[in-house]
């Protein structure tokens, strides 16, 4: 199952908490072109068939088709001096 980071989870926190509810999380779901990644979306509740990942507080939502090439993945996240985020993918150890 995909995990977080630390740095993870605090990033996830606090996008959601600006823009969501309690219920809501990040939203990770195949793009609509393959080579272009996955998508990240805001979502107030995980749709019917997304994986729940909670970490700390920190929701992420992870629908069925990126849920199985994600699953023995780590997300990171960082933060750049301008405060942007940026989310990667690796391999759990």
């Amino acid at each position: 199952m995909l995990t977080l980071t630390e740095n993870a989870t605090i990033a996830v926190k606090s996008l959601t908490e600006q823009v969501s509810t309690d219920t809501g999380g990040l939203r990770i779901s195949e793009a609509v072109a393959p080579e272009t990644g996955y998508a990240l979306a805001i979502a107030g509740a995980p749709e019917p068939d997304d994986t729940v990942v909670e970490s700390a507080g920190a929701r992420v939502f992870v629908d069925r088709a990126a849920s199985i090439a994600l699953d023995d993945r780590v997300l990171d996240a960082r933060v750049s001096d301008d405060g942007s985020v940026g989310f990667a993918l690796a391999q759990q150890r």
